[in-house]
């Protein structure tokens, strides 16, 4: 027997007063356990579906189950199994972290004894625990990203979504958070993920859907729409100077990184022996060389018909 869907959307509609389709007949099924991203460029639809979701926003038409509970008929059933962390930092900066979580799990019915001891488990897993007795606003900006997934795990949520949590934070706390969502993931909660960052998704999440203008253009494994991309990339690490002009190879797309690296684009039945004579041939000498980690980025531009400069 198949297992209940953690989220199931179908024929999501959403039409605005002044006749704007944000949603055009959106259908989508996340599975228990999964970390799955939803993709999109801006004015995608995104920001429309995860606020239906979390009844932030009243639809059109369609449906939306979480765990099999309806979310318009049973609408406070279906939030108990829901959290949410917004893009925006929307907690009292200068309340402390420790009341903050306290506080919003009382909102939603916990005895305080147990949101107490909640919230200790929350702040020690994010690594705030001797953060917790200090004004919020005296926090960084990682931080506060991480108090804001804290308070939401205070529920005990089946399904976390996540609008774009790394905003405005710089690669090394971003990794941090990434570490933090990974724990949250295996501990069985399932988790949905919105970002800009296309390396960030192709790290974390095991599947996806790409929303463009209102519709899903795409979606199923991440490794699975990897590989229909009928091109490969390239790194290569040269050692010495690049010469003043690249060598042309028919079907490449060939340029400089920087004075020490080259990034290649070539269609995957090529022959690599074809690029290292070019290179033999223009006196470019390769130190090493690595595939391209994230092709998630070709696959999205292509599906959104975005130019990728």
């Amino acid at each position: 027997m198949a297992a209940v869907p953690a989220l199931c959307v179908t024929d999501l509609r959403k039409t605005y007063d002044n006749k704007t389709e944000a949603l055009k007949g959106v259908s989508l099924s996340v599975q228990p356990g999964d970390f799955f991203a939803l993709l999109g460029p801006n004015g995608a639809g995104k920001s429309t579906l995860i606020g239906i979701v979390s009844s932030l926003v009243n639809a059109s038409a369609g449906t939306v189950s979480i765990f099999g509970v309806d979310r318009f008929a049973h609408r406070e059933d279906a939030m108990r199994l829901l959290g949410l962390v917004p893009q925006e930092i929307n907690f009292n900066m200068f309340e402390k972290p420790f009341d903050i979580l306290v506080n919003y799990a009382g909102f939603y019915g916990v005895p305080r004894a147990e949101a107490e001891r909640r919230a200790e488990e929350q702040l020690k897993l994010a690594q705030l625990w001797e953060k917790a007795q200090v004004m919020s606003r005296t926090l960084s900006g990682g931080m506060k990203r991480r108090l804001m997934i804290a308070r939401a795990m205070m529920t005990n949520p089946r399904l976390l979504i996540l609008d774009e949590p790394t905003a405005g934070v710089d690669i090394e706390i971003r990794r941090g958070m990434w570490k933090l969502l990974r724990e949250i993931n295996a501990q069985g909660t399932t988790i949905i993920l919105t970002t800009h960052y296309l390396e960030e998704a192709e790290n974390l999440c095991r599947n996806l859907a790409i929303i463009d203008k209102g519709r899903i253009v795409e979606q199923g494994p991440m490794r699975d729409l990897l590989a229909k991309l009928d091109v490969e990339g390239f790194v290569f690490d040269i050692e010495g100077a690049l010469p003043a002009t690249l060598p042309a190879i028919e079907g490449v797309k060939l340029h400089a990184e920087n004075p020490q690296t080259l990034k290649l684009e070539m269609p995957r039945e090529m022959d690599l022996n074809r690029v290292f004579a070019a290179f033999q041939q223009a006196g470019i000498t390769v130190r090493s060389m690595r595939n391209e980690v994230n092709r998630l980025e070709e696959l999205f531009v292509r599906l959104t018909n975005k130019d990728a400069a």
